[in-house]
């Protein structure tokens, strides 16, 4: 078999490979939509779907990290192949926590339902489905720049991940707020604590994925780096 028949072959495993991916990040994207908007309706059954996505997300993360194991085997990659395959091991890793915290979310969901929690209580919902609407979108825009290997959209992943963590403090003083007004809050806004923790956290999961762009693209580990530092090291 000539060397440019394997090398089509090997191409056109990793597209196989990324595409996998991307699906992936498309369902967990779905599903932290669905469990914010499950909190935000109050619906059982939305967080249901939720949680039963879950397992798929889990399935979809041992398959491909097994053909991910079996390429490295068989094909030897070289250098930039095997930083893009040891990106898409991390990239899945990300994802599968990614759908962890929609599960996170789907559970108080169904608890506060089950404890008989009033919809019409006043919370910050409204505070809660901004900070989700812009951790989602960071996690969009990271997996567009993981399809396009896009450097200068990663950098604007690493950017604008402040703006949630910002959103989350002030959610935090809210729900204080909150609590020190009306003490039949309490229990519900500690729920929603963990909530927002748990929307923070898909954010900081999209700045993982945007870092291992760089990582493939450059060969460059920019963890640990303030976003100005990491534009300073890709330039």
């Amino acid at each position: 078999m000539s060397d440019k028949h394997l090398s089509t072959q090997f191409d056109a495993e990793l597209s196989g490979i990324s595409t996998r991916v991307l699906e992936m990040g498309g369902l967990v994207e779905s599903q932290v939509a669905q469990a914010v908007q499950a909190l935000i309706s109050f619906s059982s059954e939305m967080a249901s779907t939720v949680l039963t996505q879950e397992q798929d997300v889990n399935t979809m993360e041992v398959e491909i990290d097994r053909d991910l194991s079996s390429i490295i085997a068989r094909r030897q990659p070289t250098a930039r192949d095997l930083r893009l395959l040891i990106a898409i091991s991390k990239t899945i890793a990300n994802l599968e926590r990614v759908g962890d915290e929609a599960a996170r979310i789907a559970r108080t969901v169904q608890r506060l339902i089950n404890a008989g929690v009033p919809s019409r209580l006043q919370l910050p919902m409204s505070d809660l489905a901004y900070e989700a609407e812009l951790a989602i979108a960071l996690l969009r825009k990271a997996l567009d720049a993981f399809a396009r290997l896009d450097v200068e959209q990663a950098l604007d992943v690493l950017k604008q991940d402040d703006q949630i963590d910002k959103e989350f403090d002030g959610l935090m003083r809210k729900l204080i707020t909150y609590m020190m007004e009306d003490p039949r809050t309490i229990s519900t806004s500690i729920d929603l604590v963990f909530v927002a923790k748990a929307i923070e956290r898909v954010g900081d999961h999209a700045k993982n994925l945007a870092e291992v762009i760089i990582y493939v693209v450059k060969g460059m580990d920019v963890r640990h780096n303030s976003p100005e530092a990491v534009e300073t090291m890709v330039r």
